[in-house]
Order: structure tokens, then C-alpha cells, then sequence
């Protein structure tokens, strides 16, 4: 990186973004083969499963459509029952196996991503190879991590619409009805809910490459990001949108446009289908890339410098056989002054 660590925690939105394609520039190669290694199959993965996905759907529909115009009772409708169970039992399978399948390859891009910006940071050579290598040691902590943030995502929801049904019931009880006024107040209340999902994301973005650079994953890495994402929170949050705009359009050009429209022409629809494909894993890469940067900013804004050949020595084990973390009295924690 061009930015020395102790001017990195000055580094706003547009900094660490230009920070980010000069990283992608700079070693266009190594970032252009982890792509078409992992990216590409991914983004694939993801537009075809809402291809399948509605044509699953479509088939579900139809056989269930034809079930209710079927006399009850007759071997027909047991027969056609049957199909539609089984449909639906082919489409849960699917879905389950498009999730894994996505995940696991989410984990290993994301795993190479950090490990190759990392090792750019300390000055090491990046080849291919060495971090293809690396990476099957490294996401199954990425993986813990994901259980845990997925826990408490989960949590979050379940306590929100706890809380939000136990206040809309409240006010039932009290008034006797819903009025304008209550309904505005449900609507800031989702505004709210919808902060902390976004914050949530934040502290996921920064424990990713905790787990891989620290010793620390699970709800260890995510307390460890809840403290470093302190103080640049608002950055985080604006770098999350950024990012999820671009992916959103995705999947609403996609899924609404080439998948279920049928106005539009097989050519029309191969070309959207293609600036999809491009744009999903143009904003993926750049969306792992940020993060690692975002990490190095979090850390120079705490003022934790990061020794460079303490951390390359670290990176290095990864590459000697057995997994073996970097403490974080070793490297991590060192405090500098300005």
C-alpha cells in the first residue's frame, strides 16, 4: 500500500476506495486469477440459482394449479400430490445445497482476498499458487465466524420482532386501535431495526479478516471487530451501501428482467445477463479488497500498529504446514504514537 499506517486512520470513503483500486491495479494478476478461481464460479452459482429457482417455482405452481382443477379422491390427484410433494422436497434440497455450495466458496474467496492484501502490506511476493494453498487452512474459521454472526443475526431478528410485536400490542391495549400516529412510529422503529442490521454488518465485514489475520474468530473476532469499527462506524456503514447498491441492481435486473420477463428479446437478455455476470463479481472483488483496507484503517485509527515482519512471519506459517495463529501480543496490539 502507497499510505504508511500511521496516515491510514485519516483515510475517509474515498480514500480507502481509491486505496482499494490501486491495490486491484497494481496486482491485477494475482486478483484477476483468484477471480476466475473463485469469484467467477460464484457469481454464477448466484445467477443461476434464481434461474433454477424460478423455473422450480414456475413447475410448483402450474402441478398446484392442476391439483385444485383434480377431482379429490382419485388416482390422479394422489398421483399428482405426490409430484408436487416431491417437487417441493427437490426445491428445499436445492435451496439447502445452493446455500452451502455458496458459502463455502464465499469463505475461500474471501479467505484468498485477505491473505493476498495482507501479504501485498508486508511486501511479500503473491503468487498464485502459494495462496491457493493457504486457503483450505483459513476458511474453516472464516466458517465459525459465519455461524456465529448468522446466531446473531438470527437473535437480533427474533428479539426485534419480539419487541415489536409485544409495542404494537401494547398500543392495541391501551388505545383500542392503530391510528396514522402509531403507524409512523412502527415505520421508525423497522428504521431502527434496519441500523442495527447495518451495524451488525459492519462488525461481520472487519471479523472476516480478523479471523484470518488475528488469533481470534467466532464471537471472539466479532467482539474484537465491534472494537476496531469504534470511531469509524459511519465509514463502515457508508462503504456497506456503496457496495449493496451495485449488488442489489443485480439481483433486480436479473431476477425481474431476465428471468421473468418475457417481453423482452433473447438478446436483450443475454447482454443484461452478461453486465450482471460482470458487474456481480467486478463489485465482489472489490467489496473483499475494501474490507482488508477498512481493517488496516480501524487499526491505524486505534492506533495498534501492525509490524510488518512480525505479520509476514505470521502470514508465512500459513505456508509451512500446520495452522498456527499470530498471538496478538506479537503483532497485533502494539501501540504507536503520533
Amino acid at each position: 500500500m502507497d499510505v504508511e499506517q500511521e496516515e491510514m486512520q485519516f483515510l475517509g470513503t474515498y480514500g480507502i476506495f481509491r486505496e482499494t483500486a490501486k491495490l486491484i491495479f497494481t496486482w491485477r494478476r494475482i486478483f484477476s486469477q483468484i477471480t476466475l478461481a473463485l469469484i467467477l464460479p460464484l457469481s454464477f452459482l448466484f445467477l443461476a440459482h434464481m434461474e433454477i429457482s424460478d423455473l422450480f417455482l414456475r413447475k410448483i405452481m402450474f402441478d398446484e394449479f392442476v391439483l385444485d382443477q383434480t377431482q379429490t379422491s382419485t388416482a390422479s390427484f394422489d398421483k399428482l400430490s405426490d409430484i408436487v410433494s416431491s417437487e417441493k422436497v427437490y426445491y428445499f434440497l436445492f435451496q439447502i445445497a445452493y446455500l452451502v455450495i455458496f458459502i463455502v466458496l464465499s469463505l475461500l474467496s474471501t479467505s484468498a482476498v485477505v491473505y493476498t492484501v495482507a501479504s501485498i502490506y508486508t511486501g511479500r511476493d503473491v503468487t498464485y499458487k502459494p495462496v491457493m494453498s493457504v486457503v483450505p487452512k483459513v476458511w474453516k474459521r472464516l466458517l465459525l465466524t459465519f455461524l456465529c454472526v448468522f446466531i446473531s443475526f438470527i437473535g437480533y431478528s427474533i428479539a426485534s420482532v419480539l419487541a415489536i410485536s409485544f409495542l404494537f400490542f401494547l398500543i392495541i391495549l391501551i388505545f383500542g386501535s392503530v391510528g396514522a400516529g402509531v403507524i409512523i412510529l412502527l415505520y421508525i422503529i423497522q428504521i431502527i431495526y434496519l441500523a442495527g442490521a447495518f451495524y451488525l454488518t459492519a462488525i461481520w465485514q472487519l471479523s472476516n479478516v480478523v479471523s484470518v489475520l488475528e488469533d481470534s474468530y467466532g464471537f471472539k473476532a466479532m467482539s474484537k471487530s465491534y472494537s476496531l469499527v469504534k470511531g469509524k462506524l459511519g465509514i463502515s456503514i457508508v462503504i456497506i451501501l456503496i457496495l449493496s447498491f451495485p449488488l442489489g441492481t443485480v439481483r433486480f435486473v436479473f431476477g425481474n428482467l431476465v428471468v421473468r420477463t418475457e417481453s423482452l428479446g433473447v438478446l436483450t437478455k443475454g447482454i443484461l445477463g452478461i453486465f450482471c455476470f460482470l458487474l456481480f463479481f467486478i463489485c465482489f472483488l472489490l467489496k473483499l479488497v475494501t474490507e482488508t483496507v477498512l481493517y488496516f484503517v480501524c487499526k491505524s485509527y486505534h492506533h495498534e500498529n501492525i509490524d510488518k515482519s512480525a505479520l509476514s512471519d505470521h502470514l508465512e506459517v500459513y505456508l509451512l504446514g500446520e495452522y498456527m495463529p499470530l498471538r496478538p501480543r506479537d503483532v497485533q496490539l502494539e501501540k504507536f504514537q503520533l
